[in-house]
């Protein structure tokens, strides 16, 4: 292994693309320690508990960021994403970006202009969103540690200018990055809004392994959710050593189909008659399914909890919104884990039909003259193709069902904090070990094509 890492870094070309892309992720770190002013970061750090404390932990792991801090990169990459994803679901009903999609170069470059301007959009929205909530007040102690921006109400205060330059510098920190992903996918190695993604997870790593030690007992104290035993450390390092060798074999897992192509008669030679194989993807949705089902999941329990504080309810309704709140609060709850794992596999599904075309493959590969053996080229392959995607889907849903679970499981009964269980044995690791396992396969297409021995190869 040392001989193929040494063999790496003599590449001039390969190991100015490493070095380039350390240098630009290293840039994006030194913005996390760059707070916003006149926001008081300790009381902000203090008070992120409760509902909002775990949607802003939830989200930070997606978004490529710290939400418990007000930086300049405070949004991350979370905007972006989502207006591709906006461009990505359009693009599979709307007539005029599914013509455009059809361009090739050009469209993709147009669809890209427009997800941009969309993402500055939802920069604003967001941004202002998140400055509202992060400086309420809370317990009676003010977010904003300057006495002369305390009250939005005052028609002197500079709140609102205050406001608007926060916003303004939010959502240039966002485009900053967005500009820092799309340098990385020209001239580094990797895809760059992924590795933005897993730098920030990898960055919340130690803090979260320091808080795990810091709070157990190195002695045999059983399983119990007052206390961090052995037993404890050990069902987490086996929950992370699981994860990793599940997420691998369900990165590499693939269907083959065998194909057939058409034999062609050229002068006296005959052409094609290969038989070669259709890889289908097990997980074809990727961790998109996670994301949206716990997106989902978290409204019902602020919206509840936000009802039961509600002084116009009488006692009675306060408390059937704080049961309701309990039902979709995580945890153990069984009303919170069934309906997430029926999310996943309603989301698996519906990325997968937009993702994946089994007519428009099924016509690629009769104008490519390949044929799958015992199924007529057109309709009856598209619906062969069709049927195989939804029974390996079935499989790669429930993987993700079970990895996204596993965590809440083990926070709620161990009692371990979720930023810990998500982290070493959850959504978290899944981006980041689909991610580093993406970046070495890059790594060995350059080696491959300079007749080097790749990383994977034995």
């Amino acid at each position: 292994m040392w001989e193929k890492l040494r063999v790496v870094f003599t590449i001039p070309e390969l190991r100015q693309k490493i070095f380039l892309t350390l240098m630009l992720l290293g840039i994006y770190r030194i913005g996390f320690q760059i707070t916003l002013p006149i926001i008081d970061q300790a009381a902000v750090s203090q008070s992120s508990g409760g509902n909002f404390g775990d949607f802003i932990d939830k989200v930070a792991v997606f978004a490529a960021s710290d939400l418990q801090k007000a930086t300049i990169f405070g949004l991350g990459i979370m905007p972006y994403i989502s207006a591709s994803i906006i461009f990505q679901l359009l693009g599979s009903v709307w007539k005029p970006l599914e013509e455009l999609k059809k361009e090739g170069e050009t469209g993709r470059k147009k669809i890209n202009e427009y997800t941009r301007y969309l993402t500055v959009v939802l920069c604003f929205i967001q941004s202002w969103f998140y400055l509202v909530a992060v400086t309420q007040p809370r317990g009676g102690v003010s977010m904003i540690a300057e006495p002369f921006l305390s009250d939005p109400a005052d028609p002197t205060s500079l709140y609102f200018g205050w406001q608007l330059t926060a916003v303004l510098t939010m959502t240039c920190g966002t485009i900053f990055l967005m500009w820092l992903g799309e340098q990385i996918d020209e001239f580094g190695i990797g895809n760059g809004i992924s590795l933005l993604i897993m730098a920030g997870i990898l960055a919340r790593m130690p803090s979260a392994l320091f808080e795990l030690i810091k709070n157990a007992e190195f002695e045999l104290v059983g399983l119990s959710r007052s206390r961090t035993g052995i037993e404890t450390l050990i069902v987490l390092a086996c929950l992370f050593v699981a994860v990793v060798f599940g997420v691998v074999f369900i990165t590499l897992g693939q269907r083959r189909i065998p194909t057939q192509s058409a034999k062609h008669v050229r002068g006296r030679r005959v052409y094609g008659g290969t038989r070669q194989y259709l890889p289908l993807r097990i997980n074809q949705a990727g961790v998109m399914p996670i994301i949206f089902a716990s997106s989902l999941l978290m409204l019902p329990a602020m919206l509840f909890g936000a009802f039961a504080g509600a002084s116009w309810l009488s006692d009675g309704g306060r408390n059937v919104f704080i049961q309701l709140a309990g039902m979709f609060g995580g945890g153990l709850s069984f009303t919170y884990n069934l309906g997430y794992v029926a999310l996943i596999y309603f989301f698996c599904y519906f990325w997968t039909a937009i993702t994946f075309n089994p007519k428009e493959m099924a016509e690629n590969l009769k104008d490519y003259g390949t044929f799958i053996p015992g199924y007529r080229p057109g309709k009856r392959t598209a619906d062969y193709l069709e049927k195989v995607m939804v029974r390996i889907t079935y499989v790669g849903a429930g993987f993700l069902a079970l990895v996204a679970i596993v965590p809440t499981i083990i926070s709620g009964s161990l009692g371990v904090s979720f930023s810990i269980a998500s982290f070493y044995g959850g959504t978290g690791l899944l981006i980041a070990v689909s991610v580093a396992f993406d970046l070495v396969q890059k790594i060995d297409s350059h080696l491959v094509m300079r007749n080097y021995r790749g990383l994977l190869e034995g």
